[in-house]
């Protein structure tokens, strides 16, 4: 071995998405992780996947968690699942917003995009990442505060 590595300390990856919880869950969930136990844990408490497995079913279960909680929000232009949203080094979900001048209007555009990874989820998950997106119509910055 290198004499330059001879010092580096392996590290366990980052918990990025658990960074809110306490140390206590985030050691917990690392544990399960180191062995190799997580997908069984989360297997037996969530054991069903939603049915929301295309664009237009995705639509309309956004459109109805937005109608209900969300009534007087900016409309949303598109809501989709995106193939090329990387999980683990990117994002679950992304929220853009594009704002164009139209002659003397200004015209703005929502988009919600799901990682295609939470077709096949449990429905909670997809909620989850469906309300942070939503969140986005009311702070849009309200993850960098």
């Amino acid at each position: 071995m290198s004499s330059k590595f001879k010092n580096i300390e392996l590290q366990a990856p980052k918990l990025k998405y658990l960074s809110a919880y306490s140390a206590q869950i985030q050691l917990q969930v690392q544990q399960m992780i180191e062995q190799k136990n997580l997908d069984k844990y989360l297997l037996n408490k969530y054991p069903a996947i939603h049915e929301i497995s295309n664009d237009k079913a995705l639509r309309g279960y956004v459109m109805s968690l937005k109608n209900q909680y969300l009534k007087k929000s900016s409309p949303l232009s598109q809501i989709k699942y995106d193939d090329k949203i990387h999980i683990i080094n990117n994002a679950l979900g992304l929220h853009t917003y594009v704002s164009r001048v139209q002659g003397n209007k200004l015209k703005s555009k929502h988009e919600i995009r799901i990682g295609s990874l939470f077709k096949k989820a449990p429905e909670s998950f997809l909620a989850m990442i469906v309300v942070h997106e939503l969140a986005h119509l009311k702070e849009k910055e309200h993850n960098y505060s």
